[in-house]
């Protein structure tokens, strides 16, 4: 049977604990009428974003929006100072504090899968002193952890801003947890609701509230505590009969500043990697006023295969020679993999070839990719080593015919360090979304990046 939904939302229980989640957060409703995903997140089209802070303004909302069924309610990963108008939400200095939340998402037929992720995930927070400050969210077919926001002291809060501590925070769990889960996910990475722990942290970014009714499924989004995630069934969220801990609101000040510095420390800030890039409109009135290099013509793609591999070995290692190494490594087993696709023994022209190498050297893993490092320390394909000097002249000296090389490693590097850093480690995901978006226009990224860096030498 259907769920009542105004009858749900007319609980006082139901109310009280979702207007203390939504408390100076943006509010997002979401309608179940009409066949079709209707987000409401604004007073009119030309209102102030959504709130509530209180019980009435709770009722006010249902019955103002009565007509369209509302469903599911969310609340921003931010918590603001003023939420009286639509630049409040885009001013980061209006931002009290930050959630770190981690999403794993999957299925209702993987939930034992999910919960694994999840004991992975708050191990490690135990492991980093985190514990009494963190609460789960059945969020539908997942789950969402997270850590009370007041968890980070108003020390640290003094010294960077919250959603750099959030987003740093999953970012840095999410990597420390990825080698134990990394299999789990893999095994369901291609089905119809893949699995998969995100980092969502975003300025504009809402979560499920605590006792919302997920948007599809007829289940309650309830509130557990870590030390309850051994005994959870999804009976709990059975909307007539839901179990729900009330104590997701405790939260230990200090609790997560070591955590956090340290994240910021190993993966960096949110607002680093995510800075907004000018329009194209904005390029063309700087290029009147700023001197920017002339880019004569197109990178190849196997150019932009070997920089991007060298600048993603930089920031992971350090070490400018080695990646330079890796880098035309990479570019010559990937021209070398789709000539000889999809067995690697017949060639286009449809000749069958197979060309067999014995190898004398170390196999390396460098982000989920193997390679063969040659005894003198440089990566090898064949017999031939791929050395610094072969990457200045076969990959700087080409991109130095289009622009300054120096420019083009500055915005690789930059490109790849807003990223993050779970795709710098996994081969796939690093080819479908950092590689290949670009592969046709990666001087257009170059010229972003040298219109931006010129704007703010001109500040």
């Amino acid at each position: 049977m259907a769920v009542n939904t105004l009858k749900h939302y007319s609980n006082p229980r139901v109310i009280r604990e979702i207007v203390d989640y939504c408390r100076g957060r943006w509010v997002a409703l979401e309608s179940g009428s009409k066949g079709r995903r209707l987000f409401i997140r604004y007073f009119g089209r030309n209102g102030p974003p959504i709130k509530m802070s209180s019980e009435a303004e709770f009722r006010e909302l249902l019955w103002r929006y009565r007509n369209l069924n509302i469903r599911t309610i969310y609340g921003s990963v931010n918590i603001y100072k003023s939420l009286g108008n639509r630049d409040n939400i885009k001013d980061p200095d209006n931002i009290l504090y930050s959630s770190p939340v981690w999403d794993v998402d999957g299925s209702l037929n993987h939930i034992p899968e999910v919960l694994d992720i999840a004991r992975e995930i708050i191990y490690e927070l135990e492991k980093h002193g985190v514990e009494k400050s963190v609460y789960l969210v059945w969020s539908g077919r997942g789950i969402h952890i997270h850590i009370n926001e007041q968890a980070f002291s108003t020390t640290v809060l003094k010294k960077h801003h919250p959603l750099d501590l959030a987003y740093a925070t999953v970012e840095y769990i999410i990597l420390r947890v990825y080698p134990k889960i990394r299999e789990t996910l893999e095994k369901f990475g291609n089905i119809e609701r893949p699995l998969k722990v995100e980092n969502k942290i975003d300025i504009q970014r809402v979560f499920t509230a605590p006792l919302s009714l997920h948007r599809i499924h007829d289940i309650v989004c309830v509130a557990l505590k870590p030390d309850e995630l051994d005994d959870f069934d999804i009976s709990w969220t059975d909307p007539n009969d839901f179990r729900h801990n009330e104590d997701w609101r405790e939260g230990v000040e200090g609790e997560a500043d070591e955590l956090g510095l340290k994240a910021i420390k190993e993966v960096g800030t949110y607002f680093a990697r995510h800075r907004p890039r000018p329009t194209e409109k904005i390029e063309r009135i700087l290029r009147k006023n700023i001197e920017t290099p002339i880019i004569r013509g197109r990178i190849g793609r196997f150019q932009v295969m070997a920089l991007l591999q060298a600048a993603r070995y930089y920031l992971l290692y350090g070490d400018m020679d080695k990646a330079k190494s890796f880098g035309l490594n990479r570019a010559i087993f990937y021209a070398w993999a789709k000539y000889y696709k999809p067995i690697y023994g017949r060639s286009k022209g449809g000749k069958g070839i197979r060309r067999e190498y014995e190898y004398t050297g170390d196999i390396v893993e460098v982000g989920g990719e193997k390679a063969i490092l040659s005894p003198n320390g440089w990566f090898i394909i064949g017999e031939q080593e791929q050395k610094p000097e072969d990457f200045d002249r076969n990959i700087k000296k080409k991109i130095e015919e289009i622009v300054p090389f120096d420019y083009a490693w500055d915005a690789a590097v930059d490109y790849l360090r807003r990223m993050p850093k779970d795709i710098l480690l996994d081969q796939r995901r690093f080819f479908e979304e950092a590689y290949k978006p670009v592969r046709d226009h990666f001087e257009k990224i170059i010229q972003e990046y040298i219109v931006t860096k010129k704007m703010e030498e001109k500040e």
